[in-house]
Parts: structure tokens; sequence; C-alpha cells
């Protein structure tokens, strides 16, 4: 009866044992899939509008240009540089963290590679003196961060043959018109697609020029995207707050 007893406990503790086994490798796979292949983002603010909306859901690509600190969790000070490194190609959304609090992430579109001189003259990018080409698409609605507004639409297209969406509402608002910025080596240039309404490297004393080495991925599809019309509680409204639309959309 003793030996029964004691077999009963030994498989209780084994048991136990491979629970907490179980547990500890689930949780190193997904910090290993978090730290070199993909890492969910949700999108807090307005500043990407159109691209990107408050409630989007993304997945950001962390081998896009190879791995730095800020690829692991908590971004520990083990090495410099980067490993596997690459450049990110003009007109990229990018996640990386904030120059002067990295502890904070930040999500921008790649405007300014390292040389290059960029300046905004009425609402207009200029990248190495030469104005990028807009195209006007008429009036869109911008809800989400703030009070609704209709705002002008427009695409612009990159060098290179790139072209996104970005919104104005004017040409002469506090970023629409700046001093130029030379991309130091090993940085790069970021503005938010929302022109009028983001804190980006426009803003030298918050912002400003963004270490290559502070890039944490790219942004490649949208997984998931809520509206906020339905609060946690209100289960009921759920399926009606879900923009199906976005769902598995690729970030452009």
């Amino acid at each position: 009866m003793a030996k029964s007893t004691t077999l009963a406990v030994k498989k209780k503790s084994g048991g136990w044992l491979e629970s907490v086994k179980t547990v500890v490798y689930a949780a190193l796979i997904a910090i290993g899939i978090r730290t070199v292949a993909f890492e969910p983002f949700n999108i807090p603010s307005g500043s990407m509008i159109p691209t990107l909306l408050v409630g989007d859901y993304l997945f950001v690509s962390k081998y896009s240009y190879g791995y730095s600190r800020h690829s692991m969790p908590f971004s520990p000070n083990l090495f410099e540089g980067r490993i596997f490194g690459a450049m990110p190609q003009r007109g990229d959304v990018a996640v990386f963290k904030l120059p002067r609090d990295t502890t904070q992430d930040y999500i921008k579109r790649i405007v300014g590679l390292p040389g290059d001189i960029i300046q905004v003259r009425r609402g207009i990018l200029h990248i190495n003196g030469q104005p990028v080409r807009l195209e006007s698409l008429g009036p869109f609605v911008a809800e989400g961060d703030g009070p609704r507004m209709t705002v002008q639409l427009l695409r612009e297209f990159l060098p290179g043959g790139r072209s996104h969406l970005i919104i104005e509402q004017s040409n002469d608002g506090p970023l629409d018109n700046t001093p130029e910025f030379r991309v130091p080596d090993g940085h790069v240039f970021a503005m938010g697609d929302n022109r009028d309404n983001s804190l980006d490297s426009r803003v030298a004393s918050a912002v400003g020029f963004i270490p290559v080495e502070n890039l944490v991925g790219r942004a490649e599809f949208i997984f998931f995207s809520v509206d906020g019309s339905a609060r946690w509680w209100e289960v009921w409204g759920w399926p009606f707050a879900i923009r199906y639309s976005r769902l598995l959309s690729a970030v452009r």
C-alpha cells in the first residue's frame, strides 16, 4: 500500500513538472519567433492615417533590416550595431525605438536615407532639392483620433517609383515648412502619412534622425482591426466593430 502511494506521489510530481516544462518551452519558442521572425504591434494614434488606422493590429518582420539589441525584449545591451544588417528602402513603413526614449515604439514611413537632404515646403516633400510628385484624390474623412474632419487625400510618388497615400489639412501648418535636414550616416528620416498630425523626424527635439540601430522591423500586414465602437464588455457589439475589409491586408 505504501509503495502504491509513493508511485502516485511521483506521478503527480512528474505531471506537474512536465506541465511547467511545456509552459517554459512554449514561452521560449514565442520569444524566439518574436525576436527573429515577426512581432505584433497595435496602432494607438492617427499619425499614419490613411495607411494605418487607430485599432489596427499588424505584424512586423524582424529580419528585414537585420538584428540589433532592440530586436529582443527589453532591448538588453548585449551588443552594438546590427547583425545581418540591411538598409531600409525609401517608402518602407517601419517600427523603431524612439531615439530619446528607447522604451517607446514609433511607426512611420522612411522617406530619407543616409546622405539625403530632406525639406518640406508648403506641404510638399522635397528630397535632394527635388519636389516629389503629388496626385490629388479628393476629400477624405479622417476619424478615430480626435475630432472627425474632412481633409485632402493625396498620392505621393517617391524617387525610385514607389508611391503611397497621405492626407493633408492644409499646406501652411507648423510642419509644412521646415529647414533642410541632411540625414547623417547610419540614420534615416521618417514621416507620418498624416502629415499635419504626426510627431516625426521633422521635430528634432522629439524624434529627429533615427539611428539604423533603433529599427525594429518593417510593417508587413494587418491581421486584425477594430474601430473602437464596442467596449470590451459589450460582447454583442464585437462583430460589428471589426473592420473586415482590413483583415490580412498588406501595409503599403
